[in-house]
């Protein structure tokens, strides 16, 4: 049998600080489907996966606080300005976190899978590996990676402060610094992200 983490080795993030610039500027994680925000939906499940749960927004702070209530979800805004991107959010969490480990998951994400954080974290141990992300395959093969739906060590933060520091930004460059693992996930609709608001009035009426 392989090895896993317990929750309580675990914070969860809900990535919910970006500009929403595909959904003309909204506030992404705060816009409803079937009647709760989307960044609800994410928190809920993540929940049982984790031993301790965050946010990473930077507007309306009250507002997701609210919503993480339930779960005692600290509120986390980034410590750089000019929303620059997802690594802000992960530092955020890593700097916050007081366990080993941290899964993050966007806030548009609203279907993730039950066992994201079981099979990244015994894929990171089985590979003694600092960061596991998920990946999936379409109907002709063609495989994706989903960045964002990650696990990472919480002692990792150092390096990524650094890294933004210099100016950096994309999350496959600061990936292929360490030692990552890759997850196959079978259900791609699970990591569906939805980006516009015609998206979300699609799902809302299916």
């Amino acid at each position: 049998m392989s090895a896993t983490l317990p929750a309580a080795a675990i914070t969860g993030l809900v990535l919910a600080g970006g500009r929403g610039q595909r959904m003309g500027g909204a506030d992404k994680g705060l816009q409803h489907l079937q009647g709760r925000p989307l960044a609800a939906h994410v928190l809920e499940r993540l929940a049982p996966q984790v031993g301790a749960l965050a946010i990473s927004a930077n507007r309306h702070p009250e507002t997701y606080a609210a919503l993480g209530a339930p779960w005692h979800a600290q509120v986390l805004a980034d410590t750089l300005p000019g929303f620059p991107g997802p690594l802000a959010g992960l530092l955020a969490g890593l700097t916050s976190a007081r366990t080993d480990w941290l899964l993050a998951a966007p806030c548009d994400s609203p279907w993730l899978p039950a066992d994201l954080a079981a099979r990244l974290a015994s894929t990171a141990l089985a590979d003694h590996a600092d960061i596991a992300t998920v990946t999936t395959a379409n109907a002709a093969g063609e495989v994706s990676l989903h960045p964002v739906f990650v696990l990472l060590r919480t002692s990792l933060a150092d390096d990524l402060a650094a890294f933004l520091e210099a100016g950096e930004r994309k999350v496959r460059a600061w990936y292929a610094r360490h030692r990552a693992a890759e997850v196959a996930f079978a259900d791609e609709r699970a990591f569906y992200n939805i980006n516009s608001l015609q998206e979300l009035a699609d799902f809302d009426r299916a």
